[in-house]
């Protein structure tokens, strides 16, 4: 019996490299809350290693509200954290927010391995894969933070077909407003399971009634997706959430080998 990978008969350390066999590294907010399985911040419903490293100092409210002064000064210490990543092994590097998509140049030229910051980089292939004549409905936890450069960063061309919308902008999620918002949420944060489902469902449905030319949606929120195939379920359409984009971050970064017969 062959009790390992017989394609491996000899190993040589990589540069700089501490750890071995990684996978994805993981850039975590320095904030206290819990996920749900499938949360990227929960890892225990992920086929492939995953490390995380804390952005020293770094919020929810810094990454998302801080303005353009108020993020070059969080800048360190996420490429501090990304370096750390790197430094460990990991094979490719994302991060916990969509909002860290104001980030993404930045920490791929810092580092040597690719780098997956945000949900939002699946909205250009999004857009080909369904045509000119249909949009694209990108869900994002709030919309008002949301700017030009957070979409540019990751190659989406300003005023092309996408529609937007901010799920916790009405305050119609409040399991999540339990988690994330730190105006209002408890001092442990928590939430439901299924009244999330009910509540993240329900916003997505009432967006894609709104835009009868949608043709795919892409979750930008790390703790949407979770809810992702109850949210594709009632929509009818192709769903791009985080846990499409680490599958696909992981398959490049350690692509897979092929076992079967002729």
């Amino acid at each position: 019996m062959v009790a390992h990978d017989p394609a491996i008969r000899r190993i040589t350390a990589r540069p700089d490299r501490r750890c071995y066999g990684m996978g994805l590294g993981v850039i975590l907010l320095d904030d206290v809350y819990p996920g749900f399985p499938g949360d990227i911040r929960n890892p225990s419903a992920y086929p492939f290693p995953i490390q995380y490293e804390i952005a020293e100092g770094v919020d929810i409210a810094q990454l998302v509200r801080g303005d353009a002064a108020e993020k070059e000064a969080i800048l360190p210490p996420i490429l501090k954290a990304a370096r750390k990543l790197e430094c460990m092994g990991c094979r490719a590097i994302a991060a916990e927010c969509g909002y860290f998509a104001w980030f993404q140049r930045e920490i791929a030229e810092a580092v040597n391995v690719p780098v997956f910051a945000s949900s939002l980089l699946q909205i250009p292939l999004a857009q080909m894969l369904i045509g000119p004549d249909r949009v694209v409905g990108i869900l994002m936890s709030g919309l008002r933070f949301l700017s030009e450069r957070h979409l540019t960063a990751v190659g989406v061309r300003p005023g092309t077909n996408y529609v937007l919308h901010g799920a916790m902008d009405d305050r119609k999620i409040p399991q999540f407003d339990n988690l994330w918002n730190r105006d209002i949420r408890p001092e442990l944060p928590t939430a439901d399971y299924e009244q999330a489902e009910r509540e993240i469902v329900a916003v997505a449905r009432e967006f894609a009634r709104q835009h009868p030319r949608m043709g795919a949606m892409v979750l930008e929120c790390t703790g949407f997706q979770p809810f992702g195939r109850a949210i594709q379920s009632e929509i009818e359409m192709p769903v791009f959430s985080w846990s499409t984009l680490l599958d696909y971050a992981y398959s490049v970064a350690v692509h897979r080998d092929f076992y079967g017969h002729v």
